[in-house]
């Protein structure tokens, strides 16, 4: 995104929020991580909550959200840089019940996906759908693959499925349609845990093929 920021919409969202509407995902990210910044330099006006999803940002808690409206339109936010640190690297056993079918959307045989996808490095883009449960961006759009058709009444926990642009890591037992890959024994979601989710948005990701 540039100044101004195509495409960008502040909405009000009750008296001390604004929900900021951007053109893609990325530029979602970009937002998110620029929003972070600035608060981290003490140049953002206090605020509780900021929370990304696929093409928002969520910013509650503020004490004026009209005039953060009318300074987001000015802003310059740079390009979605490279996260710095360490990856979390979850262990996945690939052995999903959509393996062959993936292989087959991918073109490649069944022992290529696993080499393929632990390739690649992915970032949490945004949570959601169940308490840590990230939506991991990092499959070129070669990998994209859809949604099952009939979503599964249950999916066991630590199971790694794609759905279009995504990977993701179901943190519980819970329905689901995305084409599954296979498993890992991480814990996505542990309340005794500070912070409770090991994945948040901005977190590096890569998975390990284990036996």
């Amino acid at each position: 995104m540039s100044a101004p920021a195509p495409g960008l919409r502040a909405l009000p969202v009750g008296r001390h929020a604004l929900l900021v509407e951007v053109a893609t995902g990325e530029d979602a990210q970009a937002l998110h991580a620029e929003l972070l910044r600035r608060r981290a330099a003490g140049t953002l006006p206090p605020v509780r909550e900021i929370v990304p999803a696929a093409r928002t940002v969520l910013l509650d808690g503020l004490a004026e959200p009209r005039a953060l409206a009318a300074d987001l339109a000015r802003w310059s936010v740079p390009p979605l840089a490279a996260a710095g640190g360490a990856p979390v690297v979850l262990p996945v056993r690939y052995d999903g019940a959509d393996l062959a079918e993936v292989a087959a959307l991918w073109g490649v045989a069944e022992e290529e996906v696993a080499r393929i996808h632990s390739g690649l490095e992915f970032r949490v883009a945004f949570c959601g759908f169940a308490p840590g449960f990230g939506y991991l961006t990092g499959l070129p759009e070669r990998l994209h693959v859809p949604r099952r058709a009939t979503p599964r009444t249950a999916v066991p926990a630590g199971s790694v499925g794609l759905a279009g642009p995504y990977t993701g890591v179901y943190p519980r037992s819970s329905p689901g349609g995305w084409q599954l890959l296979g498993r890992t024994d991480a814990v996505l979601w542990d309340t005794g845990r500070e912070p409770a989710a090991l994945l948040s948005p901005g977190t590096r990701v890569r998975f390990e093929v284990v036996a």
